[in-house]
Formats: structure tokens, C-alpha cells, sequence
């Protein structure tokens, strides 16, 4: 279909009243996973890679492979810089072809993260590419604490000075793997929403139960993230596949279809089935 910017994506959420999964990516086989499960499903779709790989080789060889992809998906596809840490990851990932970015400055004091995201918009509108900004900083599952809830007043504030495409809220998630599940304060996404009118991202979707995902996406948040459960796919996959299959391509089929399984599943859960619009 086309590669589309992530405005345009997340556009398509708000008409639907759906979220749109947005799934990280690290090699061939898992964006092989992905683009499949959204031609099956007709569904738009967010192909992400995180901040890291753009400090390292692999976004140098991911990036066409990504874009290979969408150009021949029969679906809308945003290609998306996950936490981009610095300005450094962000020009690269534009370099590369990125049509949304994800300035990461939750870490920042509130009026740096201000200053540092409204920064990226900026250069970025040009370009008609959508930034998502993060207020509230998403740990792991590991940290002792989990950082303050993102404020109402706060949450105006930055969407007013930023001019961010989409917002990335703190309300009880975190990345990897839960040792229990967690419990999303509902009311703040929708009164986040309500004081906003902005599409609203859920980071650590892995591991959130069901139920509080559709909470969620009632409430009005319109991208959820998936990276942790999708590497499970992938590598579960693997580690099950017979090792006298030598030759690395026919190895990698059921990998493939693995990351697809897990990604048809949550575009259904998400309700983004037939968003293709």
C-alpha cells in the first residue's frame, strides 16, 4: 500500500476507536512475522526499532529491510524510532527513512523535556514526520520504584508547548516481562485524554492483561507497544525448531510464523483488524 507518516497512522486509531500495535523489530524474520500478520488481517500497522540499534550497525541493515517490506505490504505502514535517546538516534533514524520518531526526554526535568522535544518537532515538521513525546518516565520491570504517574496539568502543558503528534503516558506499565500483572489507572488515561484531545501511547503492552488493554483503548489510548512478548515469539520459535535443519532460511520459517501468530493476536485484541482504510 504505502508508507505513511505516523500521524496518518494514528489518525486511523482515532477514526476507529482502535489502537494500533505497534510492534518492535529487530532482523528480517521478525518484520517478516509483522508484515504478514498485517496482510492478514488488513491491518494499518507500526513497525518500530529501538533507540539502540541506531547507535550500532543494525539499523544500517534494518532500516531498507523495513522499508522493502512496506513497499510491498498491502497495508498502511509507519516505519518508527522507539525512545529515541538523543539527537543523534533521531537524524539517524531519518537518515534511514523513519516516518515517525519518538524523542524521549521523560528522564529530563519538565521544562528540558519540553525544550528538547519541541526541538525535534520543529525540524521534523518539514519533513511531515510525527513525533511522540514521553512525559512520565517508563521504567522496567526491574526498577525497585516506579517513577510519578503523568500529571494531568503537566500532560497539557507539554502537548501545548511541544506540538507532539502523540503522547506517551505513565499510568502502571513498564517494559519487559511482569512478575505480576499490572494494574493501569484507567481514569488518568481518560481524563489525560479528555484535558489532551491527543492520541495517547501505552509503552509495555507485553504482559498487560487483556481486559485492561481494552480498558485502555476505551479510554482513549490509540498506540500500544509490543517488544518484549515479541522477541518471546521469536525466540520460543526458535529454540523449538529441530537442530538438524541446517539451511538458515528453511530454519527460520517457523520463527517467522511465530512472530506472526503473536502479532495476529494482538491486532485483534488492539480491534485494529480491518483498519487498512
Amino acid at each position: 500500500m504505502a508508507l505513511v507518516d505516523l500521524k496518518t497512522i494514528l489518525d486511523i486509531a482515532e477514526e476507529k476507536n482502535c489502537a494500533i500495535p505497534a510492534f518492535n523489530v529487530y532482523n528480517m524474520e521478525t518484520v517478516m512475522g509483522v508484515a504478514r500478520a498485517a496482510e492478514e488481517t488488513n491491518s494499518a500497522v507500526i513497525l518500530q526499532v529501538y533507540s539502540r540499534l541506531f547507535n550500532n550497525p543494525e539499523a544500517t541493515y534494518l532500516a531498507p529491510i523495513i522499508l522493502q517490506a512496506i513497499d510491498q505490504m498491502k497495508v498502511k505502514a509507519a516505519f518508527h524510532l522507539d525512545h529515541g535517546t538523543s539527537e543523534v538516534e533521531v537524524m539517524h533514524a531519518i537518515r534511514l527513512g523513519a516516518t515517525g520518531i519518538m524523542r524521549d526526554g521523560s528522564a529530563l526535568p519538565l521544562e528540558e523535556n519540553i525544550m528538547v522535544t519541541k526541538k525535534i518537532v520543529t525540524l521534523c515538521n518539514t519533513e511531515n514526520i510525527g513525533i511522540e513525546g514521553e512525559l512520565g518516565h517508563i521504567g522496567t520491570t526491574k526498577d525497585a520504584v516506579m517513577g510519578e504517574y503523568t500529571k494531568v496539568d503537566e500532560a497539557i502543558r507539554f502537548v501545548e508547548e511541544t506540538g507532539v503528534t502523540a503522547l506517551a503516558i505513565l499510568v502502571g506499565t513498564a517494559h519487559g516481562r511482569y512478575k505480576q500483572a499490572p494494574k493501569l489507572d484507567i481514569q488518568r488515561i481518560e481524563d489525560i485524554k479528555k484535558a489532551t484531545e491527543l492520541p495517547l501511547v501505552l509503552h509495555g503492552g507485553s504482559g498487560v492483561p487483556d481486559e485492561q488493554i481494552r480498558m485502555a483503548i476505551k479510554a482513549g489510548i490509540r498506540k500500544i507497544n509490543f517488544g518484549t512478548d515479541l522477541c518471546y515469539s521469536f525466540l520460543d520459535s526458535v529454540f523449538s525448531v529441530s537442530r538438524e535443519i541446517v539451511a538458515v532460511d528453511l530454519f527460520m520459517k517457523e520463527p517467522i510464523e511465530g512472530v506472526k501468530r503473536f502479532a495476529v493476536e494482538k491486532i485483534k485484541l488492539l480491534d485494529a483488524e480491518d483498519s487498512n482504510v
